[in-house]
């Protein structure tokens, strides 16, 4: 058995919705039968007790070790505590090959599971030892180190709630949520809102005071000192007992409360200047530790905190009792967790000696010990929800607080007797304000009801009707995505849009490349999606990218697929039917919004069957107004776009809106039929987005399809009299498309340059010389610059052989190197002629074409 090929789906992909891992598992004889190892399954269950039956529901097929190693990865997840259930494995073309899909909450323990999950299984083949529970705690080790902490988390929930789409930016708390320009960040509970200024305050303790006297908030008397002779006067001139505390701080760090004695003074002095250049010493507030929650201008949630403490049993010392408390699986190292492990450190050494007591100390049955004055979770202690309990005029001050600070979020620490009265009525006082405040005590206190305080944060970034979202587009097809990219990009910004868009030549911002190269991916979409001047989103989305990495968005406004035909790239990645290749560009019709629209081909029957799998509408396109399908869905009262003599006409029900071919320099006057096509389905999914069809005649009459706008897409140059046309064309559905546009040019004599992709099947390129052959009279064959595999000389055999048999060219020339091949053919035009350049590298070729025309 092997395993390779590991890739991360990171969105929406062929096999579900889910993020997941896909790993290809190779097994050979009997692993493809596991009914023929004798007690495997017994010693998979030895080893792993938790696992899931391996058989799946309806599964009646033998199973082999890919089988297991699903059913393994996703037990141990589970096992390890991440919440996952999806699991599928999929035999491929090849004997013995599967694939095995695997769903993760985290990249990387999902990548960690399929790793134990080999292992595991292997050891079971072999009846060797397999180290369950070391193996578990890798897992949940990287789960709690990687995943968002819980103040993180109960946003990122609420968001999803929402249906606002959210992105990772970090490993750590960085969160994006939202698309473009509509998008929002935080990072923990502080959100791009918050002011780097109000954070500078909150953080010193000193400021922060005077600030709150200033609003006439109470708050303790304190002084900032500079060494332990002017701590401990100032303690003396406030009166103890004192508090003693870094001025810059936070999570109760180095903070000692009830202070009393000089000797103690020392011992806080010291740990706070550890933590701070400056320290405090501010009166003691008797009363109950409190932590308040300011969100926008509201009192979210408010909880007692409980400083952290055992309660004796008259048998077990007090290390032993902290070792038992920490025992809780509710407590954790860090914030991941609701509580914190209490740690023994200077400051609980110096609790328990005030209660004269140390580590080994076996205190009496039901005394209560404590390991810490300042109660904040972060040190171990404990949260009990009051927000019910608070005062109104108390919680005005506290909103009043965070306001003098300038904070949108802050956690406010209070010090009071009680929430039911007014702070001046009990002598309370404010000792610290907190931006990116800890929200896990709230979320899922120790005791009492948690609060919904990601809703909150949410609700301060976004509108009840707003979901952060801009309008995505979505294109896949065979042939004509780019052109038909380009045309809805343009439409939408005809419209007044900031258009991203990305294509099989880059990524453009408002007109302006950013990146080139291939970016039909999901990366180069992401990366639209994170630009801030990004109204609305148009991506090609191409085959590869969804089988390697699923798609960027979770779903999309309106998905075009603009044919199937014959298809392209067959033999790839387990993809060696057409109906496999419809499988993968049907995605994006899957995913498309429920409000939302697939623009469909009617005339293609592999496209049309995608309408049964749209949550949304459909719109069907037909260059052939009379086909079935077309007529049946018009008939349904729904919208279809089609071509009717020199007319695209949009209809919907009684509704028509007919657009003349005339006002559209892209189709040539109608007479170029995949530019026709093309046009369409821009203009179906813009009308889908409620676009004004006078906005879209507009931006149809500017599209020119020249280099510049669409290189590669049916460019046509004048050379010395001659019609030159460069196109990417590069499969038989693309030549079968450029034929008739070519054949209703006039033209004296016709010469086509040609060369083929070597990662296509032999008998796709041989077919490509075969169609050009009954249409021109010359062809210049030439090898391009990668062979993407093949021997040299391997393509041009290959043209040459679609040429055997045709009966219109006769003349063929062989050339390496597709510029002087590109030199060749025009040196020999004549006016009058056309020539057909198929171009391999675009944007140098263009190059070099118009540099020879403007040397004519």
């Amino acid at each position: 058995m092997e395993v390779s090929r590991i890739r991360a789906l990171r969105g929406p992909n062929l096999w579900s919705r889910h993020t997941a891992i896909e790993a290809v598992v190779t097994c050979e004889g009997i692993e493809c039968d596991l009914d023929q190892i004798s007690d495997f399954t017994v010693r998979l269950r030895a080893r792993f007790p938790d696992i899931r039956p391996l058989r799946p529901l309806g599964h009646k097929e033998p199973l082999s070790m890919a089988h297991a190693i699903e059913a393994v990865a996703l037990g141990l997840q589970a096992a390890a505590g991440c919440p996952v259930a999806f699991g599928q494995t999929v035999a491929t073309p090849e004997a013995g090959v599967f694939q095995v899909i695997v769903e993760y909450s985290e990249e990387s323990v999902g990548r960690l599971a399929i790793q134990l999950a080999e292992s595991l299984c292997l050891a079971a083949l072999n009846n060797e030892a397999f180290d369950i529970k070391l193996s578990l705690d890798k897992l949940r080790e990287l789960d709690e180190d990687i995943r968002l902490g819980p103040s993180t988390g109960s946003i990122v929930h609420a968001a999803v709630a929402r249906d606002i789409p959210y992105r990772r930016l970090t490993e750590g708390s960085l969160v994006q949520f939202g698309w473009g320009s509509k998008q929002r960040r935080i990072q923990a509970a502080e959100t791009d809102n918050t002011s780097a200024i109000a954070e500078a305050i909150a953080q010193d303790k000193d400021l922060t005071k005077m600030l709150l006297d200033v609003a006439g908030v109470p708050v303790p008397n304190g002084y900032v000192v500079s060494d332990e002779e002017h701590a401990w006067e100032i303690a003396n001139k406030i009166g103890l007992p004192v508090v003693v505390k870094p001025r810059d701080g936070n999570q109760g760090k180095g903070v000692a409360v009830n202070i009393e004695t000089r000797e103690q003074l020392v011992a806080a002095f010291a740990t706070a200047s550890d933590i701070s250049r400056d320290v405090i010493v501010e009166r003691y507030i008797p009363g109950h530790d409190f932590r308040m929650l300011v969100v926008g201008d509201r009192l979210i949630a408010a909880a007692r905190r409980d400083p952290p403490h055992v309660v004796g049993d008259g048998i077990h010392t007090i290390r032993q009792l902290v070792d038992q408390v920490n025992l809780d699986p509710l407590r954790g190292d860090g914030h991941a967790t609701p509580l914190t492990k209490i740690r023994f450190d200077d400051i609980a050494q110096a609790t328990l000696v005030k209660q004269e007591l140390t580590v080994d100390s076996i205190p009496t049955k039901g005394r209560r010990v404590l390991l810490r004055n300042n109660a904040n979770l972060s040190t171990g202690g404990s949260a009990t929800d009051v927000t019910d309990e608070v005062h109104p005029e108390l919680a005005a001050r506290i909103v009043t607080a965070a306001k003098m600070v300038g904070l949108d979020i802050a956690g406010v620490d209070l010090v009071a007797e009680t929430m039911h009265k007014p702070m001046e009525e009990q002598h309370a006082g404010i000792v610290e304000i907190n931006a990116a405040p800890g929200l896990r005590m709230h979320i899922n206190p120790s005791f009492g009801h948690g609060r919904p305080v990601g809703e909150a944060i949410i609700s301060t970034m976004f509108n009840e009707q707003e979901n952060g979202r801009i309008p995505v587009i979505a294109v896949a097809g065979t042939n004509g995505k780019t052109t038909t990219v380009r045309l809805s990009a343009h439409l939408m910004a005809a419209a007044g849009n900031r258009v991203g868009m990305t294509n099989s030549d880059g990524v453009y911002i408002e007109h302006r490349c950013i990146d080139t190269g291939d970016c039909s991916g999901p990366r180069s979409a992401r990366n639209v999606l994170m630009h801030p001047y990004v109204d609305a989103a148009v991506f090609e989305t191409a085959r590869g990218g969804i089988l390697r990495e699923g798609l960027a968005f979770d779903r999309c406004d309106v998905a075009i697929v603009t044919n199937i035909g014959a298809g392209d790239h067959l033999g790839m990645n387990f993809i060696n039917t057409v109906e496999g290749l419809a499988l993968v560009k049907q995605v994006i019709v899957q995913y498309v919004a429920p409000n939302g629209t697939a623009v469909l081909n009617a005339t293609d029957p592999m496209v049309s069957k995608m309408a049964a799998n749209c949550p949304g509408s459909v719109t069907f396109f037909s260059n052939d107004n009379h086909h079935p399908v077309l007529l049946t869905h018009r008939a349904q009262g729904k919208r279809v776009v089609f071509k009717d003599d020199a007319h695209i006409v949009c209809a919907e029900g009684s509704f028509e809106h007919r657009i003349a071919l005339a006002g559209i320099p892209l189709t040539r006057h109608g007479t170029i039929g995949f530019q026709v096509d093309n046009a369409m389905c821009a203009i179906a999914a813009t009308w889908a987005l409620g676009l004004d069809f006078k906005i879209i005649e507009a931006g149809l009459s500017t599209f020119i399809n020249d280099a510049q706008t669409a290189p590669g897409r049916f460019n046509v140059f004048d050379y010395r009299g001659a019609t030159v046309i460069a196109d990417y064309g590069h499969n038989p559905d693309a030549i079968e498309a450029l034929v008739p546009a070519i054949e209703s040019m006039t033209a004296k004599r016709r010469t086509v340059v040609i060369s083929g992709a070597g990662d296509r099947r032999d008998e796709d390129i041989v077919r490509q010389t075969e169609i050009l052959g009954e249409v021109f009279d010359a062809a210049i064959l030439y090898q391009d610059q990668c062979q993407r595999g093949r021997e040299d000389g391997e393509v041009l055999n290959l043209l040459r052989k679609g040429l055997e048999n045709v009966s219109r060219t006769k003349e063929v020339q062989e050339i390496r190197g597709e510029f002087l091949a590109i030199d060749t053919a025009l040196q020999a035009l004549q006016p009058g002629d056309l020539c057909l350049i198929l171009i391999d590298q675009v944007q140098e070729a263009l190059d070099h074409i118009a540099a020879r025309i403007k040397e004519s």
